[in-house]
């Protein structure tokens, strides 16, 4: 029979065990394993039976077994004092409360997905992954950060093989009373709602649930709620789920849900409303809609005086380096659900469709970009990687016209990732060791690992591999069970790979331009690597394939057949299912990861930052984070055939590349011992990799970044534009007001340069005076430039420094007399141009309106894009 209703009975904890409810309920235990032992300490197979969550782990107890732990006054002492550490943990200060006055008092994150531990499976990758590192890593540092997402149901999906080996996705029912959440509730315990309105008159409900991440709290909203029709309520149903419709509603309740939730939370709890809105992709993009409508509904503020308040304190960050990643919807569908009655009353339908339109060369006028709408919606924008920021300011360097784009206002700063999630414990142990006692920061790891001897660093590398190699089997022989493999097929699983074999190890998602294959390019070339009999090298492979990417699932059947092959079997194995606990043991156990994307659609890819943490070397062709923290002996770097057209004759190329270094450096550094039977290069290289990368990698310096470059400022913005009566927003709206239509009439008219002469020398200072048009606009309302610096064969400037000439005299007509000097500090072919650009304090920058007028063409007219 099947039950008609399911639904998940907690357990009651006698007075003395109390506290371990609350332990399991705030997910600072997934990355403090001293919370983990005491709660593995109360039942070690139940703990290993349930996956180690501590809800399940109580859930399992009987009462009398309760009972009796209750009697025992070691355990009792033991759930005291983590509850006392914990108290600790979420009262004291921090690193944020040492800042200067004036840091934001709090901040909203929005992002679709979030992976904080594998027990609250609503993640499906790097994007997720990192915005759960955020968070742990804000709790840490007393970062004062509210997390808003969506509760899926059945989270992402579960990956099996066929006997074919073809992915096949499983997408369980998650009972959210059996997750570590509560549910936010009313004073009177009724629970916190919030609506969204649909086309037609009907709404969009959602519950709110509370994740606890240490200090920092996730709030997650749900649709399966009874006021919800069918449609509405499988909303929430999966991550990355569904259509067109259906994604587009899933987006509308993560922004315009999202703040609103917000809202409820700060009224509820007494926290302070966010001062700072950070925009994690595009999908919650629409948050700065809701917040206009805020503006334009409770304060009488006009579009663009509510855009230019809700703007200031905003942050985009994108994820994307290919523009086949970015969520676009058919503006038909956008307007069905904004206009009229639907989700925003009272805010004009057709500035929202403005929000998101591809309006520049190339752009698709049919279409909705919810990227765009976030660089138009935030003040400040960044990419996850220096070279990823390069890729971005190509991407949208439409969005700027007249902009070279190393212009473009789209920053970076580069991931990192949580040590204490991502780090063995084995590699906190050792260095607790050599230091004498408990390490306070996870820096001091990495420093104090330099003072132990090799035999010990190899022998823990030892540790970390064997570790691996148990767990592998394990996985690999019930993944053959889930293909029909019985168990006396299955004996050769206990010979699979090798605890002495140099590991590599390759785990991600599985889009076509991330290669999953590449090692695959030559398979003869492979298995002469794999079977080789003195340096052999074995690889650990995992990874999911979005749902609906048959090509990225024939990809992974490619590899799994080639893994299938009883001759290198035991010396490859594709493990299904890669999450977070899978994750926590392959990274370490690795001696090798590799990373072969096509460069540079790699936007960062930290899993080779967690395995560097661990001692584990980068194999990688020069992407993301290893553009710029690659030295030449912290890893390898795989050659590029950058220019190669054909992508067919590049990846033969690239994989050669990669045979060559594996067989020629890395196993030959792996195998060649001294005396004592030590890898002396190799450990060298290992000692290098963590001093050189421990500091830059962690994500308390990425955050520390964010703070100091982007929150901040944020800050600083949204407290003057947001004050009382939003006077400087609305004066901030009717300049920009004013200058686009004027910008018509701006012009570089005429432009004199003394001391140049037929051979100028270098240190020679030149004076410049610029004539300059600026019709109805005052000189308080531009900054003219003079852009100097090299030039190539097309006279294109280069390598550019811009210099702010000096108002030195008005005319008639509009006509104004600029001066300044610049000197010439460079040798060889040298040039220079003189531009207008609108000048306010207010502004984070001269490229925000996206104006500039040149001399050598007409001054550009003024933008359609109101929001510039």
């Amino acid at each position: 029979m099947r039950a008609i209703r399911r639904f998940t009975v907690r357990t009651v904890l006698p007075a003395p065990l109390a506290p371990l409810g609350e332990l399991a309920l705030n997910l600072r235990w997934s990355w403090h394993p001293q919370t983990q032992d005491l709660f593995r300490s109360v039942d070690p197979a139940a703990w290993e039976a349930v996956g180690h969550d501590p809800l399940a782990l109580l859930g399992t107890l009987t009462p009398a077994r309760l009972e009796e732990l209750a009697a025992d006054r070691e355990l009792v002492a033991r759930v005291g004092a983590a509850a006392e550490d914990l108290d600790a943990y979420l009262t004291g200060d921090r690193w944020y409360q040492g800042q200067p006055a004036g840091a934001p008092a709090s901040i909203a994150y929005f992002s679709p997905e979030y992976g904080i531990t594998a027990v609250l499976p609503q993640y499906s990758g790097g994007l997720g992954i990192l915005a759960g590192d955020h968070l742990k890593t804000a709790s840490d540092l007393g970062v004062p950060i509210v997390g808003v997402g969506l509760l899926y149901r059945h989270g992402y999906f579960t990956q099996s093989l066929s006997r074919e080996g073809w992915q096949q996705e499983h997408y369980p029912l998650l009972d959210p009373d059996a997750l570590p959440i509560t549910k936010l509730r009313e004073a009177d315990g009724s629970p916190v709602r919030v609506a969204v309105d649909l086309p037609g008159g009907r709404q969009l409900h959602a519950d709110v649930w509370k994740a606890q991440v240490g200090r920092v709290p996730l709030l997650l909203l749900d649709s399966d709620v009874e006021d919800n029709d069918p449609t509405e309520r499988d909303v929430t149903d999966r991550l990355y789920g569904g259509g067109s419709e259906h994604r587009l509603l899933q987006e509308m309740l993560l922004g315009i849900g999202g703040v609103r939730a917000l809202r409820a939370w700060s009224r509820i709890s007494g926290a302070p409303a966010p001062e700072v809105f950070h925009t994690n992709e595009g999908h919650a993009g629409f948050l700065g809609v809701e917040r206009i409508r805020e503006l334009m509904t409770g304060e009488g503020l006009s579009f663009d005086e509510a855009l230019e308040a809700a703007r200031s304190a905003t942050v985009f960050t994108t994820h994307t380096p290919v523009p086949a990643g970015i969520d676009r919807f058919g503006r038909d569908l956008v307007a069905q659900h904004f206009g009229g009655d639907s989700a925003t009353p009272g805010v004009p339908v057709d500035r929202i469709l403005a929000l998101g339109a591809e309006t520049y060369e190339g752009g698709d006028p049919g279409v909705f970009n919810m990227a765009v709408m976030g660089f138009r919606l935030a003040q400040r924008a960044n990419g996850v990687a220096k070279l990823h920021g390069v890729v971005s300011r190509g991407m949208f360097n439409g969005l700027w016209p007249g902009f070279d784009r190393q212009e473009v206002p789209i920053g970076s700063v580069t991931n990192g990732v949580h040590a204490p999630t991502w780090v063995a414990r084995e590699v906190f142990e050792l260095g607790e060791k050599a230091a004498g006692g408990p390490l306070t920061e996870p820096d001091d790891a990495w420093r104090a690992l330099d003072t132990v001897s090799d035999a010990d660093v190899w022998g823990l590398r030892r540790v970390l591999r064997e570790k691996l190699v148990h767990e592998a089997r394990a996985r690999l022989r019930a993944a053959w069970a889930e293909r029909g493999a019985s168990d006396a097929e299955l004996g050769w699983v206990q010979d699979v790979l090798d605890p002495d074999v140099l590991t590599i190890g390759f785990a991600r998602r599985v889009p076509s331009y991330k290669r999953l294959t590449l090692m695959l390019r030559d398979p003869e070339r492979l298995r002469s690597l794999l079977l080789h009999p003195t340096r052999p090298v074995q690889i650990v492979v995992a990874g999911k394939a979005h749902p609906a990417d048959e090509g990225g699932k024939r990809l992974i059947q490619d590899l799994v057949r080639f893994a299938d092959d009883p001759a290198v079997r035991h010396r490859i194995v594709f493990l299904p299912n890669y999450d977070i606990a899978m994750a926590q043991t392959l990274y370490p156990g690795c001696d090798v990861w590799l990373n072969n994307p096509l460069r540079p659609l790699e936007a960062c890819g930290t899993s080779g930052m967690k395995a560097a943490l661990n001692g584990c070397l980068n194999l990688s062709i020069l992407d993301g984070w290893w553009d710029e923290m690659y030295d030449g002996n912290n890893g390898w770097a795989i050659p590029t055939a950058d220019g190669v057209e054909d992508p067919d004759r590049r990846d033969d190329l690239e994989a050669a590349a990669l045979y060559d270094l594996v067989e020629s450096n890395v196993a030959a550094r792996f195998y060649d011992r001294d005396a004592d039977g030590l890898p002396r290069r190799w450990l060298e290289m290992v000692r290098h990799d963590l001093k050189s990368l421990g500091p830059k990698v962690l994500s308390s310096r990425m955050l520390a970044d964010y703070v100091r470059d982007l929150y901040v400022p944020a800050g600083a913005s949204g407290r003057v534009l947001d004050g009382a009566g939003h006077e400087r927003a609305k004066e901030l709206a009717a300049w920009k007001l004013r200058v686009r239509g004027a910008w018509g009439g701006v012009r570089v008219d005429h432009v004199e340069a003394d001391g140049v002469g037929d051979t100028p020398q270098l240190g020679t200072t030149v004076g410049v005076r610029a004539f300059v048009s600026l019709g109805a606009l005052s000189p308080e309302d531009v900054e003219v430039q003079v852009v100097h610096g090299q030039v190539d064969a097309h006279d294109d400037l280069t390598s550019t420094t811009a210099v702010p000439l000096q108002h030195a005299e008005a005319f008639e007509q509009g006509r104004h007399r600029f001066e300044g000097q610049m000197r010439l500090e460079r040798t060889g072919p040298f040039g220079y141009t003189v531009r207008v650009l609108p000048r306010h304090e207010l502004t984070a920058g001269p490229a925000e309106l996206g104006l500039v007028a040149l001399p050598t063409v007409t001054a550009s007219e003024p933008s359609t894009d109101y929001l510039r």
